[in-house]
């Protein structure tokens, strides 16, 4: 696994156990990183991600509520919402990840961690952030 997927994949935890558990999510990053097992240390994307989300949270959620069509962001699987989440920031706010790499990373972790609908419902959601983003940062 790459780094980089790794990175993804340890943010979507802790989003997805921040909000399972009402932390608040940078609090639970500085606890993980805190953490002395070399094995299981925070890598430097991952806090990017769970900064960046957490910066641009209402942002995102209100364009995930907006282009859900139908879904609101309460009725999605919390690890879709975290994968969502991720893939949105990649997309409008990190410049270093091209559009269909964040969307892939997206639609791979949601294949391996959530529902069997999600890979769908997250490519067709980001797809539709990549759609809208020139008038989003126009």
């Amino acid at each position: 696994m790459a780094a980089r997927t790794k990175a993804r994949k340890r943010a979507v935890d802790i989003l997805f156990e921040s909000e399972q558990r009402g932390l608040d999510p940078l609090a639970l990053l500085r606890d993980r990183a805190a953490q002395p097992r070399t094995e299981a240390a925070v890598p430097q994307y991952t806090v990017d991600l769970v900064e960046g989300v957490t910066a641009q949270s209402e942002r995102i959620d209100e364009l995930l509520e907006t282009y859900s069509h139908g879904w609101t962001l309460e009725r999605m699987p919390a690890v879709d919402r975290a994968l969502l989440r991720i893939g949105t920031w990649e997309i409008l706010f990190n410049d270093e990840v091209p559009d269909p790499v964040a969307i892939d990373e997206a639609v791979d972790l949601a294949a391996s961690l959530s529902t069997d609908d999600s890979p769908s419902f997250v490519n067709g959601l980001l797809g539709r952030i990549v759609d809208v983003k020139p008038t989003l940062l126009a």
